[in-house]
């Protein structure tokens, strides 16, 4: 099997499992619990946040933990929102290619009352500090911008917005569920005053993640019954999760930059091989996009016949967003940088991790072209546009 979907989730790494297996022999206990075997399990949970917060240069008191990414997107957005609506503020900035746990949240607030501004991001998937400080007025609570798209690989200049909405006063958020382990982040540095991560996107397990809040920056309880997590999120803590979280960022940050240069050799190798197949194209930015994010929508082709043909061959792959998998619909993401509907359909995402091979890139290459014109062979659609009846769109 050839797994080529690391931007859905990652293998777990050794260090992770590790780690866990040792917190489910010997530290089991309750953390909130005032005995022994409880308060070495407190020691487990506190030592995880220091470590994670070394790994983005925050302080411990800024992180708590939370169910995942969605769910830290949730609590900065909706924290934010109430912050500004107290001062009269109810105005907010995102951009059209969020991921939706960041696109729900805000629909939901336009429907009490918030104003919501989604700026384009243009051909090759970005959002500029230009933009973002021409939308920003009196009335603005948030600006909340991705760190790195999650279909596209686009990576957005965080430090430059985040330096205009530190001048402006402004609260600035960014999903960075896809960056963190793989982009290096400094949240005092880039001004960040909030920001989402989750462990399952850099070799960490499922259902945990973090929301970074700068301190003096109130958070909204989403979840109540509890004085955990400094009584912003009640519900015991999964330290067995925590403790892996912490080990496989740990990991990631430490091996970052020659995971990086590996990985975007992979990268740049699919990238130009694909390249190859007649009426394809890229989708993000060419350049300045993640380590191991690859991108292309084929014309004449529908994205789910071309993944289960890569299954067939154990090539697991995606179309867009894990999370909207089942959709029928194009990806939200492909029409916001304007591929048309039917271009749109015939996305495919590869996203490798360190872990992949040359000679696994090799097999791609050699399935991709010929997966995609056998599909085209079969096509009405695309016959009419071989003969002329139709024009090509790409």
């Amino acid at each position: 099997m050839i797994y080529a979907d690391n931007a859905a989730t990652t293998k777990m790494s050794g260090a992770a499992i590790n780690a866990m297996t040792a917190c489910m022999q010997d530290i089991w206990g309750n953390p909130s619990s005032l005995y022994g075997l409880g308060q070495r399990a407190k020691e487990a949970l506190e030592d995880a946040r220091e470590r994670i917060a070394v790994c983005i240069a925050a302080s411990p008191k800024e992180i708590t933990f939370t169910s995942g990414g969605s769910e830290a997107d949730n609590q900065a957005i909706r924290s934010a929102a109430l912050l500004g609506a107290r001062k009269g503020k109810r105005h907010i900035i995102s951009a059209a290619f969020e991921h939706h746990a960041v696109l729900h949240t805000l629909k939901k607030l336009e429907g009490e009352g918030f104003e919501v501004e989604l700026l384009p991001v243009g051909p090759l998937g970005t959002v500029t500090a230009d933009q973002v400080a021409e939308a920003i007025r009196e009335d603005t609570a948030l600006v909340t911008i991705m760190y790195a798209n999650n279909e596209i690989g686009s990576v957005q200049p965080a430090s430059e917005i985040g330096a205009v909405c530190r001048e402006r006063g402004v609260l600035f958020h960014t999903d960075a569920v896809q960056a963190a382990g793989h982009l290096p982040i400094d949240v005092r540095a880039q001004n960040i005053d909030m920001l989402s991560l989750s462990a399952h996107k850099f070799h960490g397990p499922k259902g945990i993640g973090v929301l970074y809040a700068r301190q003096r920056v109130p958070l909204t309880n989403l979840i109540e019954g509890g004085a955990q997590e400094r009584g912003k999120r009640a519900g015991t803590e999964n330290v067995l999760a925590i403790v892996g979280m912490a080990a496989a960022l740990e990991e990631s940050c430490s091996h970052m930059a020659e995971n990086a240069a590996k990985v975007s050799a992979l990268r740049d190798k699919l990238i130009s091989g694909l390249s190859q197949i007649p009426h394809s194209a890229l989708n993000g930015d060419p350049t300045n996009r993640l380590p191991g994010n690859v991108n292309f929508c084929f014309e004449g082709v529908e994205g789910e016949s071309l993944l289960l043909l890569l299954d067939d061959r154990g090539i697991c792959a995606s179309s867009g967003s894990a999370c909207t998998s089942g959709s029928l619909d194009p990806s939200h993401v492909l029409l916001a940088i304007g591929r048309p509907h039917e271009v749109a359909h015939g996305s495919l995402r590869l996203s490798l991790c360190e872990e992949n091979t040359e000679d696994e890139i090799d097999a791609i290459l050699k399935a991709v072209p010929e997966i995609v014109a056998y599909l085209r062979n079969m096509s009405p659609l695309w016959k009419d546009k071989v003969s002329g009846k139709r024009t090509f769109i790409l």
